[in-house]
């Protein structure tokens, strides 16, 4: 497993003040407020104010920069945390980072692909890659996913439900 994880993503900056606007990764962009220390480009940085803007976006304050130039060098960067520092996640529920790479295999054994991304929203959209390179998107719906094994870097789909929703590319 990783040892960082991106919580989010600069996009531009924001005022004269060195503020940035950042795309969030995490379920909420509130959710950013829990951490002090993050990194940007291998620099730490310590997050001292971070406002929700909806949707999945933030106005996010940081040590060290301290007008629009320092922003805009950051403009397109991911911030990212230690795993130690993230918290803990609640049950059927996991990080990103730790997806990507599992096999995926339908609910009669049949190998689908293997996750090469997962795009968060609503309902996350996984990009899968087949043995024979070719992609395969689908949104992780209800009664999908029947099962996620991280130590087997496995993931299980209904394959009825899977028939429904994918869309070979």
């Amino acid at each position: 497993m990783k040892d960082y994880l991106t919580i989010a993503t600069i996009v531009k900056p924001q005022g004269i003040r060195g503020e940035v606007k950042v795309l969030t990764m995490t379920d909420y962009p509130e959710d950013l407020q829990a951490f002090d220390r993050v990194y940007i480009g291998g620099n730490a940085y310590k997050m001292l104010k971070v406002r929700p803007q909806g949707g999945n976006c933030a106005f996010v304050t940081l040590s060290g920069i301290a007008d629009r130039n320092a922003a805009e060098l950051l403009r397109g960067l991911d911030i990212e945390v230690l795993r130690e520092d993230a918290p803990a996640l609640p049950d059927d529920t996991f990080y990103i980072a730790d997806l990507i790479g599992c096999a995926v295999v339908d609910d009669t054994g049949a190998e689908i692909g293997t996750v090469e991304s997962v795009t968060p929203a609503k309902t996350d959209i996984y990009e899968l890659k087949k043995g024979d390179g070719k992609k395969v998107v689908f949104p992780a719906v209800k009664g999908l996913i029947a099962d996620v094994d991280l130590s087997a870097r496995k993931i299980t789909v209904s394959a009825a439900r899977f028939k429904e929703v994918a869309l070979d590319e």
